[in-house]
């Protein structure tokens, strides 16, 4: 069922998110910085509750549309802290957002000396190929469906850790 059909749905998933995160502090002690650009604002905190249920070592940020992925990934105005902001060691990137698609960020990243070797990994609703494609051409390291159950994203989001945070070796970027 869809949670147009069960409208409260939607708040109780997050009154119970919020209670975890007061009962169950972070046990992670060094995460690794991850920027998580999706317009959904549901999609991005069942990617948050996922990391906190499987006790991952990710530090999830989060921007709302392409054009706070580039202020956020060039250290513009609200995101210029790096301390609160830190520069993410991957992006998690939604390709239908306003003001900027997720293709005109990977475009964007992609030029830009400093971080054309950040790895993006495509997080999409779309299983088109034309999209996967478009995405491998521009210059995408991965392309990840979003996955329908809680307990999917829990796993996928374990294995893009392991792969990505553990075994694979990325060269420093900014």
């Amino acid at each position: 069922k869809s949670a147009a059909q069960f409208p409260c749905a939607i708040y109780v998933e997050f009154f119970l998110f919020v209670c975890y995160r007061i009962l169950m502090p972070a046990k992670v002690v060094n995460s690794v910085p991850i920027l998580v650009a999706d317009d959904d604002a549901q999609d991005t905190m069942l990617v948050q509750m996922a990391v906190q249920r499987a006790s991952l070592g990710l530090r999830l940020s989060s921007v709302k549309d392409g054009e706070e992925a580039i202020d956020y990934l060039m250290g513009r105005a609200k995101f210029a802290d790096r301390q609160t902001h830190p520069f993410p060691k991957m992006v998690l990137l939604d390709l239908k957002m306003p003001r900027l698609s997720g293709f005109d960020v990977l475009d964007f990243v992609r030029q830009q000396p400093g971080l054309k070797q950040l790895p993006i990994v495509i997080f999409s609703s779309s299983d088109d190929p034309k999209d996967i494609r478009r995405a491998y051409d521009s210059g995408a390291n991965s392309y990840l469906c979003k996955p329908h159950s809680n307990g999917d994203l829990s796993a996928l989001l374990k294995a893009l850790e392991e792969y990505w945070c553990k075994f694979n070796h990325c060269p420093a970027c900014r």
